[in-house]
């Protein structure tokens, strides 16, 4: 029985699950079908409409985001049933505040759950979806919504919002706040232990004024010195990122763009003796370190995706040896500055990709709440993966278990609307 005809009718399936279904090689158009014949019967099913939103993701963006929003329109509110319970307990609540988006808006929440005793709400709020009169009673509240000029306006109605709030808040906006990639580098660009250059956001004009040499690049970038990194602002998984060692090179890639704002940074070599780089994904929950994932790759803009994990045996043994000696080598070597990151960040849950600098440091890319952590990768080329997810989720979990147990049982009573 497929994962959609195990849900009653109107339920949802879920980002977790449907992504778990695309990864084992499912045919995604078959769901897409049934839940448009869902549709079809009911247009106001609006789980129906949020589901097929991720099934159209990949293949079409713009149309799947206008579905997710006809059914954010219907409902904002949707229920995770707990995927496991043991007999006669009760399943921890949890309620997580979401922004519309595609799967980089928010933290995975789902699948940091996959496989758990966790009942999940998911509240989506945005500029045109207002915070509910009321929310359903929960033992933990979690601030889902990634750092992103779509949800900058959200996260700030809710710092006054949950700062008295009657439930322990994880992620408080406020600190997700500082995760743009100006504020996060300023935050932690003096962290011992920590190399992470200045990053600066700067219009079209302003980058057309220093391909033109009319600006000198260090009246931009205080540190600035040519390689510099050049990304369109608001881009995620490295669209657009480029290497640009003159002003000539900076305006050849301006009449290749159209972007309106840039990112702009100075560019740290990171290519190890053997000609290859590396790129780290670290999870810090509730300060703990933990690894995600390895990619090694020829290029220096390394993406896990597109680094040919799957098709190098030698690659996957050495994602193998750093996840398994994490603790005894990389997590060890830079355990100080990991702390300094957590501390610094105030966030509960936390991503950051890094490499190791030549000096030794950690060279941080960036931190961020949002990034993809999961436990999809095939179990057979990957066996090593799912057991150092589950130390991930299992920490996730704990996390959540020590916030609960912060109230008692008091009446819930709560007014979600921002004034």
């Amino acid at each position: 029985m497929s994962p959609a005809a195990s849900r009653p009718p109107g339920s949802l399936l879920g980002l977790a699950a449907i992504t778990r279904m695309a990864f084992d090689g499912a045919d995604l158009s078959v769901l897409g079908a049934r839940l448009l014949e869902r549709i079809e019967a009911d247009p106001g099913d609006a789980a129906a409409l949020l589901d097929l939103s991720t099934v159209l993701m990949a293949k079409d963006r713009q149309v799947a985001l206008a579905t997710q929003a006809e059914a954010l329109q219907l409902q904002q509110l949707y229920h995770l049933p707990a995927p496991r319970t043991a007999p006669g307990a009760t399943p921890l609540r949890l309620l997580a505040v979401m922004a519309p988006g595609d799967l980089v808006a928010n933290t995975p929440i789902e699948f940091l759950l996959e496989h758990s005793d966790v009942a999940l709400d998911l509240l989506f709020v945005g500029d045109d979806i207002p915070l509910p009169e009321s929310v359903p009673d929960h033992d933990v509240l979690f601030v889902g919504l990634g750092e992103s000029d779509a949800s900058r306006a959200q996260l700030e109605r809710l710092v006054p919002l949950l700062a008295s709030w009657p439930r322990p808040v994880l992620n408080r906006p406020e600190h997700i706040l500082s995760m743009s990639r100006m504020a996060a580098c300023t935050l932690l660009r003096d962290t011992p232990g920590v190399e992470m250059p200045l990053s600066v956001r700067l219009p079209r004009q302003t980058l057309e004024r220093v391909a033109r040499e009319e600006l000198p690049i260090t009246e931009v970038l205080a540190d600035g010195v040519y390689p510099i990194i050049v990304r369109p602002a608001d881009s995620h998984m490295g669209r657009g990122l480029v290497r640009l060692d003159s002003p000539l090179a900076i305006a050849r890639h301006l009449r290749a763009t159209t972007d309106r704002e840039y990112y702009v940074s100075r560019y740290v070599e990171y290519r190890d003796a053997d000609g290859e780089y590396r790129k780290y994904r670290v999870a810090l929950v509730d300060g703990q370190p933990l690894a995600v994932h390895l990619a090694v790759c020829q290029d220096w803009v390394v993406h896990y995706q597109r680094a040919g994990m799957a098709e190098s045996a030698d690659k996957r043994a050495e994602e193998r040896r750093f996840m398994e000696r994490f603790d005894d080598e990389f997590g060890r070597r830079h355990a100080a500055a990991l702390h300094a990151i957590h501390e610094r960040c105030g966030l509960d849950y936390l991503g950051i990709d890094c490499a190791e600098a030549p000096d030794g440091r950690l060279l941080v890319f960036e931190v961020d709440n949002a990034m993809l952590v999961h436990a999809m990768d095939p179990a057979d080329l990957y066996p090593y993966k799912r057991p150092q997810m589950r130390k991930v989720f299992d920490a996730f979990r704990g996390l959540l278990a020590r916030a609960a147990a912060l109230h008692g049982p008091v009446e819930f009573a709560v007014e979600a609307r921002a004034s």
